[in-house]
């Protein structure tokens, strides 16, 4: 089901009260937009579904984060499994040193997969899902880094999409790149959201606006409102909300 809920979640760093109370049910399937002014707790809050956190000095949370009824914060729960199931792609594209191809067969040889055969199919599969494959299948010996910004960003994701992810993290995955890369990004989660569950943090209202299905409102580490995204952007049920969107926040 893919279904994410957050349950009274307070998070520290140190003596910094980063998240307050955060209560939220993301629905599987869909896009859900986190926005908010820098500093709000939205990336936080992001990264506590793939425990991204826990490599920070003095986090410290208290709450539930459920993925299909099973709270990642147990003790018995691998972390290196989970982020097999919740990948993340980042706010700068970061493509690993070597080929395109092996750039997105990293994950499946970790897991053990060596056969030639197996490998060339996921990395041709998971380049066709991120809309990269007519692009670069003539030259996947070559330097990931040859890619331009937004096809190394497609790379990223067709890294993750390589290990079959349920869920998808994404953290400002446009805000590195031109207009055109980004129409090309957005077009990609679209098609995306049909098998993974999506969250995503933007600071561009009109990219949540035309991308996602529900959009919440982080404001000093507290959520604000959170609802369709159609309902957020026609009528804010808050102050704080309307005047981020329309760009009089303060």
């Amino acid at each position: 089901m893919n279904q994410l809920i957050a349950k009274n979640i307070n998070v520290w760093y140190g003596d910094n009260h980063a998240l307050q109370d955060v209560s939220m049910i993301i629905d599987p399937f869909q896009v859900t937009a986190l926005i908010g002014p820098s500093g709000c707790g939205k990336s936080t809050f992001l990264r506590l579904f793939n425990r991204m956190n826990d490599y920070i000095e003095n986090f410290r949370m208290e709450g539930e984060i459920l993925i299909n009824d099973i709270n990642i914060y147990d003790p018995v729960v691998n972390t290196e499994e989970l982020r097999k199931k919740v990948g993340m792609v980042f706010q700068k594209p970061n493509p690993f040193p070597s080929s395109i191809y092996e750039n997105v067969a990293f994950g499946m040889r970790i897991q053990g997969m060596n056969k030639k055969s197996e490998l060339d199919e996921v990395v041709e599969t998971s380049l066709k899902k991120a809309v990269l494959w007519d692009e670069v299948k003539d030259s996947l010996k070559k330097p990931a880094f040859s890619l331009s910004g937004g096809q190394q960003q497609r790379l990223c994701i067709a890294r993750t999409l390589a290990v079959e992810p349920e869920v998808i993290l994404m953290d400002e995955p446009a805000s590195a790149l031109d207009p055109i890369s980004t129409s090309k990004l957005e077009n990609l989660i679209f098609e995306l959201k049909k098998s993974y569950t999506i969250v995503i943090v933007t600071h561009n209202m009109q990219q949540a606006g035309r991308i996602s299905d529900k959009t919440a409102f982080f404001y000093m580490g507290k959520l604000i409102e959170y609802d369709t995204t159609k309902r957020m952007f026609l009528k804010p049920a808050h102050l704080q909300t309307q005047n981020y969107i329309t760009g009089r926040f303060g």
